[in-house]
Parts: C-alpha cells; structure tokens; sequence
C-alpha cells in the first residue's frame, strides 16, 4: 500500500510540480489548496505525511502545523517556505515540524526529505501497534483464570491501576508478580508512558545503585559517558522493583528518599534530577519479618505498602489449573506447529492435585515438556514428568487442600473410611483382596468396618 501525502499550498503550479514528482516515485497523493479543507480532509483520510506551505491565506502553515501536531502526532509534517522566511520555517521545527524545504527546491533534496518522513511515520506507526499490543497482551482481562482466589487479585488491580499509589505485590516465586505489575500499568493513565523493571537479586549494590539512578562521566574508572538509570527512563511512567526485599540498607535510605521527594542525584552526581513515576514493588519474602529482623527498614516497607496485592499460589487456586495448562498446550502447540485435542482424564487430576512448588512458571515450563514430546493428539499420564506422577508429592497435595483448622482425629478418620470404601470397590468387595491392598489382616479390616459402620458387600 502505497504511503498517502498531504499537500497543502495556495501555489497551483507548486501542487502540480508536487503531485507529479511524489507520484512518480509512488507515493499516493493528495493536493489541496484551501487549508481548512485539509483540515476538514484529515479528520477523514489516514495520511502518513503532511507538507504544507508557510504563507497561505486563511490559515498559515504555522496554524496547520500545530493543528497537526494536537490531532495527530504520529503524523510528521514538512514546512515549505520562500528562501527569505527561513527564520519562520525554524521556528515552527522548534514546534515541532519535521523538516522544512526552501522554495525553489532541489527536487533530489524534496525526495529525501520526504522518504525520511515516510520512515518516521512508519516507525511512528509501528510503535503505536506494538503500544496497543502490549496493552491488550498485558491487560487484566487476558491474565488466565476466574478462580475466587485470582479473581480477588484482579479486583484490586483494577481499583489500584488509576491512581497514582505505589504497590507492593507479594507471592512466592512463579506466580506471575510481573504480569500482575504490567497490568496495573497498562490498565493505568501511565499506559503510554514507559514500563521499566529491574530485578533488585540480578546485581550486585554497588552496579544496581548505577543502574537505578545513572551515573555521570568520570563518576567511577569505567565511567565514559554518563548512563540514565531506570528512574528516569520511567519518567512519566511506571518502575517495577522486582525482588525489592534484596536492596542493601545503602540502596534503601536512597529509595526512600526518592519516594518522599521524588528527587536523586546521579552517581557522582550533585545535581537534582526530578522524575514522575509510579513505584511498583515484589517480593517473595516476607517484608514485615524482615522489619523484624532489622533487615529491612520499616519506614520503607510502610511506604511501599500502601496498596498490597497477595497474587496467591497455584496450589491456592486448583480450579484455573486445567484453564492454565489448556492455554500453555495450545500456545506452545502453535509454536511447534502441532494440535492437541486436550488432556485425557487422568492427566489432568495428576495436573490439579499436583502442589506445583515452582507456581504458574512450572506449570508453563511442563507444558511446553509436553507439547515437545507427546506424538499423540491427548496429553495422557504417560507425557506427564516424573514429578507430577510422585505419589509423595499427591499427599502434599491432598493436605493442602484441607481447612487450616480442623480436628486431626477425625480428619484421619474420614480419610481412612474412604480409603477403605475405595479399595473394597476396587477390590468387588473380596475383602480378603481389599485388606491386602490396604497392608491389613482381614480381621482388622473387618474391624475398621464395624468401627465405621461400613457394609463389607
């Protein structure tokens, strides 16, 4: 498709001369010699450049350029003027004009201008997809589960995302703190504005203290230029402190401080640089313990607490499980190029008992094990990992799922009466059969029946 130009000049001859170069070349072209027509035209028509004259009655370039600029600033716009107003033309690039090209024209210089114009609105255009893309990859609607336990989480994220405050999210490693964190971003007023994280484990204190506030030339040997850190590349936007539980005391005074004032210097640095940005911080540690402790200060923690999201555990919430391992089967499945029907019964109750120590990630990771390797159209028990199938791991499981407060006597119990009534199915009721399944002598068993008031056929 051919890329559409604007061009608006009270010149006839100009438009003409125009018209013919920018075709000739193939470029799709629109002439105008009204200004407030092409406004009226821009409203209707997808326009990838704008070139526009100086003086024009109605309307000067000026006009049209700022008009531009407020409607449309994906849309570059290149200023035509006479050789004398040339002090006019830069003026409007102070504006924000592309380019501008001087009358009469190299139509070389013309045909330059205008290609780098076409790439910057390409450029422009691209990363307005990509922007709209990360937004709906990353909203809170396309995070996978309607559990009452992740369903909670994504209430609180849509009450947090307008504001301003910061948020602490908490849960153990694996449960997907990040997505949660980008959505709060891109559910936010800040969703056009930068997302930048850093993972606080990944550095030691001395290189993170750089990497988050920058550093200036000379500050330290090795320091040739000087390095924006992650606070102002998230100006206007939001940080992400992954792992804030890993700062140094050091790194912490200097958090706190940028909290309260919104203000740090550089490494070596004695200059104020003042930033806009919305603080969002995990953990998987427990941050009031290590207030406790000493290990982390309490004036911080209370800082970073104002809003507190607990993204919840896998194991916390079986009921998406089978929802998350049918997304993961099917996005590795197209990047393999293969198809799965789905799981077959077994699978998927070693999938939902399973404790799942390494969360949502290790759920992902199987998934992919599997795709990789099953040859059939089923994810049967076979395809599954070792580790899933251990039947150590199923009782974890099944106590996990048990009420944290309970009798313990008549817990067992019931466990044991049910144990008993599945072996005597499994067995036809030959009790001789099911006592042995069960490592008993028939007369316990028979006991244990009695005892449970269970019919033994």
């Amino acid at each position: 498709m051919a890329e559409h130009i604007l061009i608006i000049d009270d010149e006839q001859n100009y438009l003409l001369i125009l018209d013919a170069l920018l075709s000739d070349k193939g470029y799709a072209v629109t002439t105008l010699n009204d200004p407030e027509t092409a406004l009226e035209f821009l409203e209707e028509s997808e326009v990838d450049v704008v070139i526009t004259d100086m003086k024009m009655p109605k309307l000067s370039g000026r006009e049209v350029l700022e008009h531009v600029r407020r409607k449309y600033p994906h849309v570059p716009v290149l200023i035509m003027t006479a050789f004398g107003s040339i002090e006019a033309a830069v003026e409007a690039m102070k504006v924000g004009a592309f380019d501008y090209i001087t009358k009469p024209f190299s139509n070389d210089e013309l045909l330059l201008s205008v290609a780098k114009a076409v790439q910057f609105a390409a450029a422009q255009r691209q990363n307005r997809l990509l922007r709209e893309s990360l937004q709906d990859r990353y909203s809170v609607h396309n995070i996978i589960g309607h559990g009452r336990a992740i369903t909670k989480v994504l209430e609180m994220v849509d009450r947090a995302a307008p504001s301003k405050s910061t948020v602490l999210i908490t849960g153990e490693s694996g449960t997907g703190k990040e997505l949660i964190a980008r959505a709060i971003h891109y559910s936010s007023p800040r969703k056009d504005e930068p997302f930048v994280s850093i993972n606080c484990m990944a550095f030691n204190p001395g290189v993170l203290e750089s990497e988050l506030f920058g550093h200036e030339k000379g500050s330290f040997t090795g320091a040739v230029a000087q390095k924006r850190g992650r606070f102002e590349l998230a100006h206007g936007g939001t940080l992400f402190l992954d792992e804030i539980g890993e700062l140094s005391h050091d790194l912490q005074v200097k958090l706190l401080r940028v909290l309260q004032e919104r203000t740090f210097e550089r490494v070596g640095g004695v200059k104020p640089v003042e930033v806009d940005i919305r603080i969002v911080a995990a953990t998987n540690k427990d941050l009031q313990k290590a207030v406790a402790t000493g290990d982390f200060r309490e004036d911080l923690f209370y800082r970073l607490n104002v809003v507190h999201i607990e993204v919840p555990a896998l194991r916390e919430r079986r009921e998406d499980i089978p929802v998350l391992a049918a997304h993961f089967l099917d996005t590795f499945a197209k990047e393999n190029k293969k198809h799965f029907k789905g799981f077959s019964p077994d699978a998927l109750e070693y999938l939902t008992a399973y404790e799942w120590p390494g969360n949502v990630r290790q759920l992902e990771n199987i998934m992919e094990r599997c795709v990789v390797l099953a040859d059939k159209d089923i994810i049967g028990v076979e395809d599954l990992p070792p580790e899933i199938k251990d039947e150590e791991a199923q009782y974890k499981s099944a106590v996990d799922m048990l009420p944290e407060r309970l009798d313990i006597t008549q817990t067992l119990e019931k466990i044991e009466a049910a144990l008993i009534r599945r072996a005597l199915v499994k067995s036809d009721f030959v009790q001789t059969k099911a006592a042995d399944m069960l490592g008993l002598s028939k007369s316990n068993l028979q006991y244990k029946l009695k005892k449970y008031g269970i019919a033994g056929h």
